[in-house]
């Protein structure tokens, strides 16, 4: 498949002319549209779907997923926005064949994201790829050097880092305002379901379930694999710290200007999910210090918490000398000596600044808010936080050879090989 895609990406190159993309204001023409095929068209998938249809310079042409039970209501809801409808496919590798694909907006579970990415930069599509980037690590780095080599465009759907009040918080920190900045918190607490068990069954026969498991395990059809609790196993998910955690933890890298840990030590258990089918820990404190700052990044996660921390369900603060700063979604805050003050200012968060920055990419008039590299350093936290808690004990990270020193139990948890037909390639 690799092999094929690469041929495919070649073969393009060398007959397509350059596209020359208008910036005029307004719904542009059919042949100035960025045309983009959404994969994965449950939750996620059709929010973006829906931002991205209302776009002047993007044009919705095809869906994408494996059950096509999905394709009616979203095809009508994507066509009332656009006043067209969309192609529907079931197998992705179809897309993949189509040159009229522009780029691929990747919403599946977190265990398809990688190889999606990299089979669509094989093929010469540009990527929207959602958090978390990946699986594992390797995935991680697999997807950076896919996107370098075939010179994709790959934007990751940290939409933070594309939000005014987001950027000007982080300009903040790092102008020197609270002076030497020694630690940033960044949290997730909020009131998750229980995932009770289910018995294995048949899966509809709409789904293509071999399909959907993709790179992970062969199991059963289990309705809680295929729904909302494939997110808390580990064979499909990374947790809420690859979750929603990992936007806390973008924020906190991002205004602290670190790269990779030096060492990682955490905790991570089950208190409020005893006795249903949740492998990954809904209680988490993972402590991060790195090579290039004295500073310490601390994650700490509640899913059991039905009140926030310093006003945010998910957030982050920074804790300087002269005072900190504590960014969330909907504000921030600066707070100085004595406990003053400064300026509590109430904002508004929206996607469709990321999603336009990246149209704006593939036109060739800017360059990605967080390329698919930024993407991984911040993914990368969240997979060694969840190693550090699956195993127990510190860990000690090489940056340059991305292992874990030491520890080679840790460090198999790093990647792993997906099943045949479905694996990540070792050569891009």
């Amino acid at each position: 498949m690799q092999d094929m895609a690469r041929r495919r990406f070649l073969q393009a190159a060398a007959g397509t002319a350059v596209t020359v993309w208008s910036s005029v204001p307004g719904k542009a023409a059919p042949s100035e549209r960025v045309r983009l095929c959404i994969v994965g068209v449950r939750g996620r998938g059709r929010s973006l779907g829906l931002n991205l249809a209302r776009l002047p310079h993007a044009q919705i042409t095809h869906i994408c997923d494996v059950n096509t039970a999905l394709f009616a209501s979203f095809g009508k809801a994507i066509a009332d926005v656009q006043k067209s409808e969309p192609k529907t496919v079931q197998d992705l590798r179809r897309v993949l064949d189509d040159p009229s694909v522009d780029a691929l907006v990747v919403a599946t579970p977190d265990h398809w994201h990688a190889l999606a990415t990299i089979w669509g930069c094989q093929a010469g599509k540009h990527v929207y790829v959602e958090k978390p980037i990946s699986h594992n690590v390797y995935e991680g780095r697999q997807m950076v050097a896919a996107a370098r080599k075939y010179n994709r465009v790959v934007q990751v759907g940290t939409q933070s880092r594309s939000v005014p009040h987001m950027i000007e918080a982080i300009n903040y920190v790092r102008s020197g305002k609270l002076g030497t900045v020694h630690m940033a918190k960044a949290w997730n607490s909020q009131l998750r379901r229980r995932v009770p068990a289910q018995p294995d069954s048949t899966p509809p026969p709409e789904l293509d379930w071999n399909l959907w498991q993709g790179p992970a395990p062969e199991r059963p059809f289990n309705v809680n694999r295929y729904t909302y609790g494939w997110r808390w196993l580990w064979d499909y998910g990374t947790g809420d710290m690859g979750n929603d955690g990992v936007h806390d933890l973008d924020l906190a890298r991002w205004g602290l200007g670190v790269r990779a840990p030096a060492t990682i030590s955490g905790t991570g258990v089950k208190l409020f999910f005893e006795g249903d089918i949740q492998e990954t820990p809904d209680t988490q404190v993972v402590t991060f210090t790195f090579p290039d700052s004295k500073a310490v990044l601390l994650y700490e996660q509640r899913l059991w918490s039905p009140y926030f921390l310093e006003g945010h369900e998910n957030g982050v603060a920074f804790y300087g000398t002269e005072g900190y700063l504590v960014l969330g979604r909907q504000s921030w805050k600066v707070v100085e000596k004595r406990n003053k003050v400064v300026f509590d200012k109430k904002e508004t968060f929206s996607d469709v600044p990321h999603l336009e920055n990246f149209l704006a990419c593939i036109r060739g008039e800017a360059k990605p808010n967080c390329d698919i590299e930024e993407g991984h350093l911040s993914t990368r936290l969240a997979h060694l936080g969840n190693i550090a808690c699956r195993v127990g004990r510190p860990l000690t990270f090489d940056a340059k050879g991305e292992t874990i020193v030491g520890d080679e139990a840790a460090a198999a948890l790093l990647r792993r090989r997906g099943r045949k037909g479905f694996e990540v390639p070792e050569v891009v």
